[in-house]
């Protein structure tokens, strides 16, 4: 079945388009692409795009869908479905799960099972260690021939130097990107909280800045001797930032990601010991968010990522020190992101290249992140200006911990296609 989708503003960095066009899907690639009332196609499926955006569907780089092993928290079906609710058509999911995705077996159920139940597109990160111990590498030569898009010990940081020089070695062999989990574990220790004011007059714990910079400026080192291609994840310093800056300068083959609550939030919002703003990293300085935003204006930041984390209640109902970290971020993403827009931080089609763009470029998606003929069917329609008050039961996700609910946000996904197929509609 062909889809046509007409009258909308269609917006996309790869490819310097922005305009009032229409598009035509067929056999779920982009058949045609032409200015507004061009396209005749008789029999196809009209979706009328008035006032709304349309964009190469958005990739997150940074989710955790909990499956397998932790099904309580999000599965597979679910967390996809809470993906096409916020535009994402592709998540990349950490190997966080329980068996760990350290060796091909867990990368075929993953790959099999999001064929079976997911809606969008799905590509597991491998470990980098067994059993994410940071003690041997995982089996990263048959995780690739699996289908792994890159290996990363998100949750936890390789400690052992050798170990991550190893690991970055093998991928460039491979070609995968290492994500970096960048914290000094010794450092941060039972950290629950920014180190700062907040947290003295809390009484909680507190995890310094140090402690993620430190990694971050190792694992560039390490990055630079190797020569692989180095990701850094949910970066949320100001120094940690100037380091990435100062690689790339150098010539140095690394990327970084923010998300949309360390660019949004600071640590003032744990108070009342609120779990809900409960992360790792943990929410910073208002000046370590404003660097972000700087970051994000500048270009030294290359992707919005979610670092989608859900929790059952009863795991974040706890005592502060005690919670689970993180919260769920597919489907606030877009309007956190738009925020900055309206505040002139940065523009839409930067938003979008961030959400998208970058990401399937860093990636090596080249049939997606940009609106061409040919080109995957992966497509996002929004309205930028169609306000909401966010309630955890409009949440898709199995589980609701965020810390936005009663927000009034702005922008909504109207459609999210995947491979030519509306996947997600209000």
């Amino acid at each position: 079945m062909n889809l046509l989708i007409k009258n909308g503003r269609l917006l996309d960095p790869a490819t310097g388009q922005d305009g009032l066009f229409d598009l035509l899907c067929a056999k779920g690639k982009i058949a045609q692409v032409a200015p507004k009332g061009k396209i005749k196609s008789e029999g196809a499926t009209v979706i009328d795009a008035t006032g709304c955006v349309l964009t190469p569907g958005f990739i997150d780089m940074h989710t955790h869908l909990r499956e397998p092993g932790f099904e309580h928290k999000e599965t597979i079906e679910t967390g996809t479905q809470s993906a096409a609710a916020g535009g994402f058509t592709s998540i990349v999911c950490m190997a966080n799960t329980n068996p760990v995705n350290d060796n091909a077996v867990i990368t075929e159920f993953i790959v099999r099972k999001a064929k079976e139940k997911g809606i969008v597109n799905v590509f597991p990160i491998g470990a980098i260690s067994r059993g994410l111990e940071g003690k041997s590498l995982a089996d990263i030569g048959q995780m690739t021939e699996a289908g792994i898009v890159g290996i990363s010990d998100d949750g936890h940081t390789v400690m052992n130097s050798a170990l991550m020089r190893k690991a970055l070695q093998y991928a460039k062999g491979f070609n995968l990107l290492v994500v970096s989990h960048a914290e000094d574990e010794n450092l941060s220790g039972h950290g629950s909280i920014n180190e700062g004011l907040v947290a003295t007059e809390l009484g909680l714990p507190g995890s310094p800045n140090a402690a993620e910079e430190i990694i971050v400026a190792r694992d560039i080192l390490l990055a630079e001797l190797t020569g692989a291609k180095l990701h850094i994840a949910h970066l949320s310093t100001r120094v940690g930032l100037e380091l990435v800056a100062a690689a790339k300068k150098r010539g140095v083959t690394v990327t970084c990601e923010v998300t949309p609550h360390h660019f949004t939030l600071t640590d003032e919002a744990v108070r009342g010991y609120n779990t809900q703003a409960k992360m790792r990293p943990p929410l910073r300085s208002e000046e370590d968010r404003l660097a972000l935003c700087r970051g994000l204006k500048d270009g030294i930041i290359d992707v919005i990522a979610t670092d989608h984390a859900p929790h059952a209640s009863f795991e974040k109902e706890v005592e502060f020190t005690e919670a689970a970290n993180g919260i769920v971020g597919l489907e606030t993403a877009l309007s956190l992101g738009l925020r900055l827009v309206q505040a002139k931080v940065i523009s839409l089609a930067r938003l979008i290249e961030l959400l998208s763009c970058n990401p399937a470029r860093i990636l090596g998606l080249k049939e997606k992140g940009r609106i061409a003929v040919g080109a995957d069917a992966d497509l996002t329609l929004f309205d930028p200006e169609k306000k909401r008050k966010l309630e955890p039961r409009m949440l898709h996700s199995k589980s609701h911990n965020t810390p936005f609910n009663d927000w009034e946000l702005t922008g909504t996904i109207q459609y999210t296609i995947v491979g030519g197929n509306v996947v997600y509609q209000p």
